[in-house]
């Protein structure tokens, strides 16, 4: 029931209420509880699931990546994984630069040490390790971090079935 009170406006006004009745064996009034603040409410965006999976088409096509992954690999040896890896990785590689801008969220080399000031962007930076306190925080950066700055996947033709992330084939 704790965390229901946590995120249920309605459950926390019931607790409330409860705790605000009168004590029959209390004889002093007992003290006005501290004011609620009602939670934070999020918009949260629907996604439409078409740009996703034109982008899994695509890295299905240049580098077979639906393939790999869905491979069981237990059987292949080291060697022909990696090869099989190699062209994955070049193909995945083609697409993102086909398609994709992208710039570093952070300009320092990883490795060296930064002061992240009150009022950072928590979103672009993941604080990691032992983290107490409020800012500022110095850390290392582990992971300068990826930002998209622009994005050119192709026009989808108005009935195309975006689902259909890689044909199958019959060859002739």
């Amino acid at each position: 029931m704790a965390f229901g009170v946590l995120f249920s406006r309605e459950l926390a006004q019931r607790y409330l209420a409860a705790d605000r009745a009168p004590d029959q064996t209390a004889s002093a009034p007992a003290p006005a509880p501290a004011p609620v603040q009602a939670p934070q409410t999020i918009t949260l965006k629907e996604a439409t699931p078409d740009a996703a999976l034109q982008l899994l088409g695509l890295l299905q096509r240049e580098a077979r990546l639906i393939d790999f992954v869905q491979e069981d690999l237990a059987g292949h040896a080291d060697a022909d994984v990696g090869a099989a890896a190699r062209l994955v990785h070049e193909g995945c590689r083609k697409v993102l630069q086909a398609h994709f801008t992208l710039a570093p969220v952070r300009t320092e080399e990883e490795g060296r040490r930064l002061t992240l000031p009150a009022g950072f962007d928590a979103a672009a930076v993941r604080l990691t390790g032992n983290v107490v306190g409020q800012a500022p925080f110095t850390g290392t950066l582990s992971h300068r971090g990826w930002r998209v700055t622009e994005v050119r996947l192709p026009q989808l033709a108005e009935h195309h079935d975006a689902a259909i992330v890689a044909q199958a084939e019959v060859e002739l």
